[in-house]
């Protein structure tokens, strides 16, 4: 029987954070992942500090961000790829009024480092921006698909990943070990995203599933360098391709495309851009949202070697890296959770 620290459910955002964290600190694990889950392979792969539809800043931005690109550069020296793309990101102004609330907002000490006080006028006949653009700083955009690539090649080379569905029946759990598929484990972490909903030890958790799809553009005579925040976003990729996002949808919760999300897309696109374009791709995931929009991390009531890492929502990217230290921390250090993450505040 092969002996480990971890054994983690999930390789999604959440489950390669938490492996950083158990790299970083000379622990053993293996993963178990069958694909099911396509949250993060869908994901547009932005971080960015800013609420843009509130001028508010995000929950712990600069902890966040702190962690978060410290992981992405350490990943990309030991997976030998490119990951981190530096990029601003302008947000459409629609009024006077929208310029007024950004000016009050980059005045506030919480939020002038990250949004630039000048306004910039619109000067590309593709995009209708009549009242220009606010700059939003310290942004850019993880190239997830090579992320996830890379990571779980490196797992198969050090025969660290398990390509098939977890059992949650053939889980044995004792005081202090777990058993699985021949594994002993001193813990196990599920972060399944969305799957967790199958999971008899987390299930009861309020996980609010949000199925998301984007679009793929070719536009050739576009050209924007920076990402574009209106009534959706627009991210440029290589060779004059653009990602389009998002759609929320609560009720269709596969990973299929849909003709409805794709012409919801294309009607704020086309009420955005002025230049012709061919869509070339769409793709659809669920995301692990929750109502009060922080992530699901702890420790279970009663098996105290049991653990969920979910609930990373629309910024995976950022908050992924930050929440698999908290935990981390507090399984190794006995250190406390942030309250706000805890899964205890949904135990009455």
């Amino acid at each position: 029987m092969k002996q480990v620290d971890y054994i983690i459910v999930g390789i999604g955002l959440a489950g390669i954070s938490f492996c950083e964290q158990l790299r970083a600190n000379n622990k053993t694990f293996v993963v178990f992942d069958n694909t099911s889950q396509q949250s993060s392979t869908v994901a547009g792969g932005l971080y960015n500090p800013v609420v843009l539809k509130r001028f508010t800043p995000v929950w712990m931005c600069k902890e966040q961000l702190n962690i978060a690109l410290q992981m992405y550069a350490n990943l990309e020296v030991a997976l030998k790829v490119k990951l981190d793309y530096k990029i601003p990101v302008y947000r459409r102004f629609a009024s006077l009024e929208e310029q007024n609330d950004w000016f009050t907002a980059s005045d506030k000490p919480i939020l002038s480092e990250y949004l630039a006080s000048k306004i910039i006028k619109n000067s590309n006949p593709a995009i209708d921006a009549p009242f220009g653009f606010g700059e939003v700083l310290e942004t850019g955009r993880i190239d997830v698909k090579v992320l996830l690539d890379a990571y779980k090649s490196y797992l198969k080379e050090e025969a660290l990943l398990f390509e098939n569905v977890f059992n949650y029946e053939d889980l044995k759990i004792e005081m202090n070990s777990v058993y699985y598929a021949s594994i002993e484990a001193r813990h196990i972490v599920f972060a399944e995203g969305f799957g967790v909903i199958k999971n008899p030890y987390f299930n009861n958790l309020p996980l609010v599933p949000a199925k998301g799809e984007l679009l793929t553009i070719h536009a050739p005579n576009l050209n924007i360098d920076y990402v574009l925040k209106a009534g959706v976003f627009l991210i440029p990729l290589s060779g004059d391709f653009y990602l389009v996002g998002a759609t929320y949808e609560w009720k269709d919760l596969t990973n299929s495309v849909s003709e409805a999300a794709k012409e919801e897309l294309l009607s704020k696109l086309n009420k955005l851009i002025a230049c012709p374009f061919e869509v070339v791709n769409q793709v659809a995931g669920v995301r692990p949202t929750v109502k009060d929009r922080r992530p699901l991390v702890g420790g279970h009531e009663n098996f105290k070697n049991l653990y969920v890492l979910n609930g990373l929502g629309t910024r995976g990217v950022m908050i992924g890296p930050y929440v698999a230290q908290q935990l981390f921390d507090f399984i190794e250090k006995g250190q406390s959770l942030d309250e706000e993450i805890n899964i205890a505040r949904f135990v009455n």
